[in-house]
């Protein structure tokens, strides 16, 4: 009898037991399935100077993915100098360590990217039907959307037009007019152009301008024959002529000076031109919010015609195939572009319009620079391979420094140029 009732004791209190963990396991699934499901991001993006405007447009994000899909999603924003990101970015995707989405160059890495297999097919998300058409084709690859077009550019060199207007200056339209200017400005002790040349990437501008004038006016078959192996730097020389003319003719040691340090002095009246893009204004104007920013062509030559300026889709965004996240990448992608918070996102950056969602007055930079697009006096963006735009930041600096001739630094992009061309057969 005692033993029986020990085992009945013993099976009741099993029971209880089953019993309590079953009832407490069914609040748990309950309370499990009202917990948001937690998603991280990795979100790579060339844009240090507006990683406070990225910060507070992905908190938007967040908060809509938590209220609408009960995700809290994680985004871990990366921002390395413009400098390091391309060869910072190439390490990562080579080595499987992709990003879920990532900034590139339409028209320089579009082609590359695509053919190694980085890119995502993004033809079908609800972006694409709201991009301008003339801003589609330039992320268009192989019949496919691959990338959210976000710089949508029209530029040349920036000038201070306060500092033209008091000395009666016009833009110059030819290589002999920009050594007038260039002779007034410095009778008036007014540095002509400012320099700054410790990042590579913004003296190198200075050649994509050159070249992209040269060649357009005088040259139209030269990308296509160096790609052939048949043409050479040297056919295109002329684009020295500017390039020493403004190197001989800026601020003072060059070497020491950042990006945010020349948008500084530059706002602040220290240079009347600077061969930087229209991409700076938001940065100008942080500093001197009164300044008077114009946009010109810059002068190759002595014929008119090759005062052009360029069109371009720069920095765009990619998603990457490997993400393991792609229904909330793509989601974020599309935000970007979202109609109701992006307008006010592009106003800020003082970025272009690219979809019929933006909803906002231009810039009167941007009302200058389409002037010469709508007389024709403008070109797209020139495509070089691989390496040559990298190639030629590092040879201007050392052309600026004399260490290296105009001969060695046409050698050296001819070189980079051939083993560019043959990294993307």
């Amino acid at each position: 009898m005692k033993k029986a009732l020990k085992h009945s004791l013993v099976w009741i209190l099993m029971l209880s037991v089953i019993a309590g963990c079953s009832s407490g396991g069914s609040g748990a699934a309950g309370e499990d399935e009202d917990k948001p499901q937690d998603v991280e991001l990795k979100v790579f993006m060339s844009f240090p100077r507006f990683k406070d405007q990225f910060d507070a447009y992905f908190d938007k994000f967040k908060a809509k993915m938590l209220a609408e899909k009960n995700i809290n999603v994680h985004i871990k924003l990366e921002m390395p100098n413009s400098d390091q990101a391309k060869q910072i970015l190439q390490t990562r995707l080579s080595s499987n360590d992709a990003p879920d989405i990532y900034t590139l160059h339409a028209i320089a890495d579009i082609p590359t990217y695509y053919e190694a297999g980085y890119l995502s097919d993004l033809t079908d998300q609800p972006f694409v039907n709201e991009l301008f058409d003339s801003v589609k084709q330039t992320v268009t690859y192989n019949e496919q959307v691959v990338a959210l077009p976000m710089e949508s550019l029209s530029w040349g060199y920036l000038y201070n037009k306060e500092i033209f207007a008091d000395l009666g200056l016009t833009p110059p339209q030819t290589l002999d007019e920009m050594k007038e200017v260039v002779n007034t400005l410095n009778a008036n002790d007014i540095k002509p152009f400012e320099l700054a040349f410790q990042e590579s990437w913004i003296p190198q501008l200075m050649m994509a301008l050159s070249l992209g004038g040269i060649v357009n006016s005088e040259h139209p078959d030269w990308i296509e024959k160096m790609n052939e192996g048949t043409a050479s730097y040297k056919d295109v020389e002329e684009v020295f002529d500017i390039i020493d003319l403004i190197m001989e003719n800026g601020t003072d040691k060059p070497f020491e000076v950042s990006g945010a340090t020349g948008s500084a002095d530059f706002a602040n009246g220290k240079a009347a031109m600077w061969v930087q893009g229209t991409w700076q204004a938001e940065t100008l104007l942080k500093v001197n919010p009164d300044m008077q920013i114009g946009v010109a062509p810059l002068p190759v030559s002595n014929n008119p015609d090759g005062t052009m300026i360029n069109l371009s889709t720069s920095t765009s965004l990619a998603v990457s195939p490997t993400s393991e996240n792609q229904e909330v990448a793509m989601a974020l992608l599309n935000f970007i572009l979202d109609g109701q918070e992006s307008s006010a996102l592009f106003e800020e950056l003082k970025f272009n319009p690219v979809s019929n969602v933006h909803q906002y007055e231009t810039f009167p930079w941007v009302d200058e620079a389409s002037q010469y697009v709508s007389e024709g006096r403008a070109y797209q963006d020139l495509s070089l391979p691989n390496g040559v735009t990298d190639e030629t930041a590092k040879q201007l600096q050392s052309y600026y420094t004399k260490d290296v001739s105009k001969e060695d630094v046409i050698k050296a992009l001819d070189n980079a140029w051939a083993a560019g061309a043959r990294g993307n057969k």
